[in-house]
């Protein structure tokens, strides 16, 4: 067990790399497997899926609408994660044992939160821009304005992830956890530092984020309201379908206006579940000595980093899911890149590609 008093800390800016005792950080075989399978399942998916979105978006210039632009910029942030974080993590897990070295621990705690709070400035533009189209009557997001935007969000995730390459801040290196996390530390420029910076990726997003989805769902329950008291609805009733085609047009037009708010709700609501116990656990793991030297903390550090990996697993299957264009691109773009997969016949390519009746073979 760890001293509860400060005699054993030590401070922030010289990052401990002392193996602690294995009572420390030692988790049962089959829980260890459970992790290492799950995490690297989440890798694959993560890698796979947000690639694939990257890809449909920077080859296809149909797919270059401005909101298409910030989806693939949040699959890149996810992409990124997965190729800068997650196999550290993963080999981590697998040896308890962090085998990078203390300037890669910096570098990593940097990357990390850098495409974190990138992917989070991210979604939040795109809530912004459906509460401007919906609530607003406003459409002046352009695909040449929201290249500026991703530029400016990077720009500021870069801001508040530097200092993490440069200073310890009350970062640790595992073995206590299984990536460099923010540990216990007396300092006030560590707890203004953390604090500020869950600010920015989680508490300041969520809470915009929540006022422009119900500002959403309100307008969306007034225009239905509208729609159902509208005088041609009552006189369809008794005149048959001589009045049906105007309460017809306004269903879809509200229709078309909220079809890609259903998929930022979803997206919004998988962020919520996956980074708010991470969140709390920063916080907490900073501010309380007790709670960061327990035994139990590498096990925990470990569910909620497999829990705020998942997010970049599960976005490119709602993207799947949700979007037709996405779907239809993908369903496309993989018989190009999977040439095992099964070929047509050729009567059907024939009908798909008529030149290919008119083409001739020698003998």
């Amino acid at each position: 067990m760890a001293n509860n008093s400060l005699d054993s800390y030590v401070p922030p800016n010289a990052i401990p790399t002392t193996v602690l005792p294995e009572s420390l950080n030692s988790i049962s075989l089959s829980l260890q497997l459970f992790f290492c399978l799950v995490m690297a399942s989440i890798l694959l998916f993560a890698l796979l899926g947000n690639m694939v979105v990257c890809l449909m978006v920077y080859q296809r210039s149909a797919m270059r609408s401005a909101i298409n632009l910030l989806l693939a910029s949040l699959a890149f942030a996810d992409m990124m994660l997965a190729i800068f974080s997650m196999p550290f993590t993963l080999v981590t897990v697998m040896t308890i044992n962090w085998v990078f070295g203390e300037v890669f621990c910096r570098v990593s705690a940097m990357l990390f939160w850098f495409f974190a709070v990138g992917g989070v400035a991210v979604l939040l533009i795109i809530s912004i821009d459906r509460f401007l189209i919906i609530v607003q009557k406003q459409d002046k997001l352009s695909p040449q304005k929201a290249k500026v935007l991703i530029v400016v969000t990077w720009g500021i995730a870069f801001f508040f992830s530097f200092p993490l390459a440069v200073g310890s801040l009350g970062l640790q290196v595992p073995p206590r956890a299984p990536q460099c996390v923010f540990g216990y530390s007396p300092k006030p420029a560590s707890h203004a530092y953390v604090l500020l910076l869950m600010l920015v990726s989680f508490f300041l997003p969520f809470l915009v984020m929540l006022y422009t989805f119900m500002g959403i769902l309100n307008t969306i329950r007034h225009n239905t309201a509208r729609i159902h008291s509208h005088p041609g609805r009552n006189q369809a009733s008794t005149l048959g379908l001589l009045s049906l085609e105007k309460p017809f047009q306004i269903n879809i037009n509200v229709s078309f206006k909220t079809r890609a708010f259903a998929t930022i709700l979803i997206l919004f609501t998988v962020f919520t579940v996956c980074w708010a116990p991470f969140t709390a656990y920063c916080v907490v793991s900073t501010f309380n000595y007790e709670f960061y030297h327990k035994n139990s903390f590498f096990q925990f550090s470990t569910w909620v980093l497999w829990l705020c990996y998942l997010k970049s697993a599960l976005n490119p299957i709602i993207y799947y899911c949700r979007i037709k264009k996405f779907r239809d691109a993908c369903l496309e773009l993989i018989p190009k890149y999977f040439k095992f997969l099964h070929q047509l016949p050729g009567t059907t390519k024939r009908h798909i590609q008529p030149r290919a009746v008119y083409i001739c073979e020698r003998d």
